[in-house]
């Protein structure tokens, strides 16, 4: 940051009275301007029929990590919550209509400045098509899930605590809630 967004004039940083942590400061009008994470929102589309359980991935059609698979997953706006995100997103990439569960995991990217969480979800059809930011939509089972071309650590994360859970499923458990920080080098498994 160089400028104030509130009166045009160049900032420092520096630690303000009260606080612990370097700030932007505007050395004319003394706004302090505070940065903070940004949230990511994505979902985690399911469509199960006559027992086989498959999952909606995006492969992205913008960088990072352009033609990799991904969740449909994206940045959360203002004015709205993370549930409406996460719909919204998955329209988006997607084209998907679902209906939204839980939330199911929440990832702690602290390197990159980002907190990922991802909902359950239920295809409501089967009437989805790639968005802008896709290249293509397409339903996998678990075995069929392109491993080593997901996009980023919180998808492959996402999906590995999402199958575990499912096993607890069959033996009469639930869905689980799953919190983790990720910590992984960007140039082993790229993260945005």
């Amino acid at each position: 940051m160089k400028f104030c967004s509130e009166c045009a004039s160049p900032v420092s940083l520096s630690i303000p009275a009260g606080d612990n942590r370097p700030r932007y400061v505007c050395g004319s009008c003394a706004t302090i301007h505070y940065q903070n994470p940004k949230m990511v929102l994505g979902s985690i589309p399911v469509w199960e029929r006559d027992g086989e359980l498959k999952v909606l991935l995006c492969k992205r059609a913008i960088e990072p990590r352009y033609g990799y698979w991904t969740l449909p997953a994206g940045f959360m706006e203002n004015n709205e919550t993370t549930g409406e995100a996460a719909m919204r997103e998955t329209q988006e990439e997607a084209g998907a209509n679902i209906r939204l569960g839980n939330l199911f995991t929440l990832l702690n990217v602290a390197r990159v400045h980002q907190v990922h969480m991802f909902y359950l979800a239920e295809l409501l059809d089967l009437d989805f098509a790639p968005g802008e930011e896709s290249l293509e939509v397409q339903l996998f089972t678990e075995k069929e899930i392109p491993w080593d071309d997901l996009a980023f650590p919180t998808i492959r994360t996402t999906l590995e605590l999402f199958f575990a859970d499912r096993i607890k499923i069959r033996e009469g458990g639930s869905y689980g809630f799953h919190t983790q920080d990720i910590v992984r080098n960007m140039r082993s498994d790229l993260e945005p």
